[in-house]
């Protein structure tokens, strides 16, 4: 398969040289190869081996869906996340029970394809996040989280596509930067950091608002020196979201070290803005170190 073999240069590659240069290079071209590859599959008219599947999967969320459907509760859902797209009006509970029918169709169906493939994770995620209801969106991202073995780099171009959609809202997006990119980011630091350099500058405040989320729940892993770049970077602007999760990022990053954050926020403090101060300090304030 074509983006597995991508996946293996890109690996070689890395291991080979760690310049900047080449992991640049490298990465949009997997990228690239992925989004194209798919978009073939998705555009031949149901010839994919998992196409029938899919088809499947469309029919049985929907139905789901309507069975659990309540069109009043969606207008104060609606009106919450600041969206005119449609919704079933189902809460995270129910929405639960809905995906658990979808992963055992999703099992049972994956092991009768023949031949065996993986094309069914990127095909599914898309199908889904294509749909129009927001609680369809909210499913294709839980649904490529749920199967963890698949989130690998030569996917990342569909993440990506996700998070520029011109609809997007800290809702989807945040579920999708701290835990598919985040985990692409743990597994995958060297390859990963050159990306999330260029989206830290990047003209879409969602894709930088993902650059800053993305170390979240690295922990120990964490690359300080990347998170407090990217936090001096974006110091200038005046957008809650950014600001916000400046503040998300440190606040966590001081759990695991306290040391380095208070030395970054005693030195940054005149140029901080307020919310993200009071947001990266909470942790450090409550126990009594500043």
């Amino acid at each position: 398969m074509i983006g597995f073999a991508n996946s293996v240069v890109c690996f070689i590659i890395y291991q080979a040289s760690s310049t900047r240069n080449v992991a640049l290079t490298v990465l949009p071209l997997l990228k690239e190869n992925n989004t194209n590859n798919m978009s073939k599959r998705l555009s031949s008219n149901g010839t994919s081996s998992s196409s029938r599947m899919i088809r499947g999967l469309v029919r049985l969320v929907k139905e789901e869906f309507q069975k659990v459907a309540d069109f009043e509760k969606a207008k104060d859902m609606k009106r919450y996340v600041k969206t005119t797209m449609p919704m079933y009006g189902v809460m995270r509970l129910q929405r639960s029970a809905v995906e658990k029918e979808v992963y055992r169709f999703i099992d049972k169906e994956v092991s009768r394809l023949q031949p065996l493939t993986d094309d069914w994770y990127p095909e599914a995620v898309t199908i889904l996040w294509n749909l129009p209801h927001r609680e369809e969106k909210y499913l294709a991202i839980d649904l490529a989280l749920h199967y963890k073995r698949h989130i690998a780099l030569e996917h990342l171009g569909l993440y990506e596509s996700m998070l520029r959609e011109g609809f997007m809202w800290w809702d989807l997006v945040d579920p999708i930067a701290v835990n598919l990119i985040g985990k692409l980011t743990r597994d995958h630091a060297q390859p990963m950091e050159p990306t999330l350099r260029e989206w830290i500058q990047d003209d879409n405040i969602w894709v930088r608002r993902t650059a800053i989320l993305a170390q979240l729940k690295l922990k120990e892993q964490t690359n300080g020196d990347m998170l407090f770049e990217f936090c001096r970077q974006r110091m200038h602007e005046k957008d809650f979201f950014i600001r916000k999760a400046s503040g998300w990022a440190l606040r966590e990053y001081s759990k695991s070290n306290p040391q380095a954050v208070m030395d970054f926020l005693r030195e940054e403090k005149s140029n901080m803005p307020g919310l993200t101060y009071r947001e990266a300090s909470k942790v450090l304030r409550k126990q009594g170190k500043m």
